[in-house]
């Protein structure tokens, strides 16, 4: 089944819709990478971008990974039924309300988490200085 296509990308971030993406939240994104990869915030790399804006349009989850029948090689796999008798057109789900609260609780998850990290961070770094 398809997903549909509007509903793709984060809703909301710390709690308040999300909104266009802009460089500016992609930016402040990265800086968290950073900082959570052992960086400053001003030390950014281009993979901290990369990264930084596929999460917050949802490019990450657009990426399937192959079925173990896709990695068997075509002259390998078994066709009960020679020839085609065609396929039904895809069918676009309408957006469901239990869909989408699931999807506002795993984003608030995937944020507490990030918050946890960026935190951890930056408490180890202040405690290596004292010592």
């Amino acid at each position: 089944m398809n997903e549909n296509p509007i509903e793709k990308g984060r809703l909301t971030q710390r709690g308040r819709g999300l909104g266009t993406v802009t460089e500016t939240m992609v930016r402040q994104r990265a800086g968290e990478l950073a900082v959570i990869n052992g960086r400053s915030e001003k030390n950014i790399i281009d993979s901290d971008v990369e990264q930084a804006r596929r999460e917050l349009t949802g490019e990450e989850n657009l990426v399937p990974q192959p079925s173990k029948a896709e990695e068997v090689p075509e002259d390998g796999r078994w066709d009960p039924v020679p020839g085609s008798t065609g396929q039904p057109a895809p069918i676009m789900p309408a957006p469901d309300e239990q869909t989408v609260e699931e999807k506002l609780v795993e984003e608030g998850v995937e944020e507490a988490e990030q918050d946890q990290m960026i935190r951890a961070t930056r408490e180890s770094l202040k405690r290596e200085k004292r010592e």
